[in-house]
């Protein structure tokens, strides 16, 4: 299978880092805004940072929504959501009032909800712990440390989670339903 990872630029992306730790992976990096290059991808990459209902704007302004929902139909390709992106991939979202996402996940994005000594954003290291086996975490310990930085978290069917991490009581960190993965993440770090 050939390597062409194509990096969906929405306008809130953090591409460069994304794009270099692909690369160093060794991966054919295509980033693009125009939903007419998708045909030629072997995989996506939905990044993102900042608010939900802008990038969800940004994404239906350029129908790359559409493009994205058409390519999986299609031909089921493989997605990989990161921080911003993890979250457009659900249904919804209550960040900047109700917006719909994606679909692509089941769940709803809501606010984080902190105990005493905890502040939001959720900024920093903190470990990962794996709830089962996942292709997504092949190699990779448990409890390994990812850095993250958010207000908001996925909640979704049990049967899509697949890790967690302890924060405001414990939220979904990585996400899988088919071919369609996602982490809260910045795996780039």
């Amino acid at each position: 299978m050939s390597n062409r990872v194509t990096i969906i630029n929405h306008g809130l992306c953090n591409l460069n880092s994304i794009a270099r730790a692909l690369e160093e992976c060794g991966g054919d990096v295509e980033v693009t805004d125009n939903p007419s290059d998708f045909s030629g991808a072997d995989r996506f990459v939905l990044p993102g940072v900042g608010s939900f209902a802008s990038a969800m704007a940004n994404l239906a302004a350029k129908r790359l929504d559409v493009a994205l929902r058409e390519e999986i139909a299609r031909r089921d390709v493989p997605v990989l959501g990161i921080c911003l992106g993890m979250q457009l991939l659900a249904d919804d979202s209550v960040e900047g009032g109700h917006t719909q996402g994606l679909g692509l996940i089941p769940g709803s994005v809501v606010k984080l909800d902190p105990s005493a000594g905890e502040r939001v954003p959720h900024m920093g290291w903190n470990s990962v712990e794996p709830t089962g086996h996942s292709r997504l975490f092949d190699g990779i310990p448990s409890s390994t440390d990812f850095y993250f930085v958010h207000s908001y978290h996925l909640r979704c069917p049990e049967a899509s989670v697949v890790a967690r991490t302890e924060f405001c009581g414990g939220f979904v960190s990585a996400v899988a339903c088919n071919n369609v993965m996602a982490v809260q993440f910045h795996p780039e770090k």
